[in-house]
């Protein structure tokens, strides 16, 4: 067998690798985000902070002549904190990630990351519970991205498609979303956290139009989904690490910029929920059904948004979820996570403008 030895262009500056002599500086780093975050509120009764400094060495050798090194550096703060008002107890978190070294770090405003965590944890803490019912949702940017991530990003991954798993199986040039939306997933971002010069299957990383204006476009392919469905791949295999086989994954997944803005949106919203920072959830590619929690909640009266309201969950399917967009912002930003799927735990980031879905089942307390 004939090996040669392919050279990947690497499209991401790294500034300060990581080794060992970063701990010290990390550790400070670590108890400024404890002070700030512990002293925002009298209820802040716990924090937890990690610093990630993370180097990954990648060789890929396949029976067709492939050879391919590559290096992947992971750098990622997360503070979380909880606050306690009587018997409620809250959490709050922030984690911003990038695919750079230990300079990343020292480039964050690390006292506002640990502000936020603490006041969506007081905040929330103190709130009343989220109503429930068939109510308009506004979805902030950035991490809300997560939602299609998870209700609709799963059901394009060909792990699901090519045996007819999911529910957007066949439909390549259909409608299967408001023309508002175009949707992406791009793994070329220049030091994003989903990003990657080759995927594990040794090809490079591109980006890849989704649904363009509602309608759908492509999917996300590995090499044993292109077999399988006679179509090319997208440079979408990862994997964890050499214990998993590649699958089909995504990177950095977004919804892409539209016209209204944020305070156009809320403005235009008699009465909704705001959800402006998105928990977990859990979707079913084969039906994409999802339900979501929100970290994060507020109450949407008279075009203002008013009082916050804990305990919110969003149900219902991706694809009804996407037909029902009828406003997104010009707002586009990205947040950083963590996506558990068959090949392993893998950086992902999920984007958005902020987006409104007209319509949406919110699970809460009845009568609130």
């Amino acid at each position: 067998m004939d090996l040669r030895r392919t050279v990947i262009d690497n499209r991401h500056y790294i500034g300060i690798m990581p080794d060992s002599s970063q701990k010290k500086r990390n550790i400070e780093l670590m108890r400024s985000a404890h002070s700030t975050a512990a002293a925002y509120d009298p209820s802040i009764s716990q924090t937890k902070i990690h610093a990630m400094n993370q180097l990954q060495n990648i060789w890929i050798a396949n029976t067709e002549g492939l050879l391919v090194q590559d290096m992947r550096v992971y750098t990622r703060l997360g503070i979380s904190a909880v606050a306690e008002d009587g018997d409620q107890k809250q959490s709050g978190f922030s984690g911003p990630g990038a695919f750079a070294g230990h300079e990343f770090l020292e480039s964050l405003d690390i006292e506002e990351h640990a502000r936020k965590a603490s006041r969506i944890a007081v905040t929330m803490a103190k709130a009343g519970y989220a109503p429930s019912g068939r109510l308009p949702v506004i979805i902030d940017n950035g991490f809300g991205g997560v939602l299609f991530h998870e209700a609709c990003g799963h059901g394009l991954e060909s792990t699901a498609v090519a045996p007819g798993s999911s529910v957007f199986a066949g439909k390549i040039g259909e409608q299967v979303a408001s023309p508002l939306v175009t949707a992406v997933d791009d793994g070329t971002i220049q030091n994003a956290w989903g990003s990657l010069n080759i995927d594990d299957e040794g090809a490079k990383t591109q980006r890849n139009v989704l649904i363009e204006n509602g309608i759908l476009k492509g999917y996300l392919i590995d090499r044993m989904g292109s077999r399988r469905m006679g179509m090319p791949s997208t440079g979408s295999g990862r994997r964890q690490s050499y214990k998993f086989a590649p699958a089909s994954r995504m990177n950095n997944t977004f919804i892409c910029n539209g016209t209204s803005t944020r305070e156009e949106i809320i403005a235009n919203t008699e009465y909704g929920i705001y959800a402006k920072s998105m928990g977990g959830g859990s979707v079913n590619t084969a039906t994409s059904d999802f339900n979501f929690a929100v970290q994060e909640a507020y109450i949407i009266r008279n075009g203002k948004i008013a009082e916050p309201v804990k305990g919110a969950t969003l149900i219902g399917k991706g694809i009804d979820c996407l037909s029902k967009i009828d406003m997104v912002g010009n707002n586009l930003e990205h947040g950083q996570g963590m996506c558990g799927s068959v090949s392993g735990s893998l950086p992902v980031n999920c984007g958005q403008p902020t987006i409104r879905v007209s319509e949406m089942t919110v699970g809460g307390r009845k009568g609130e």
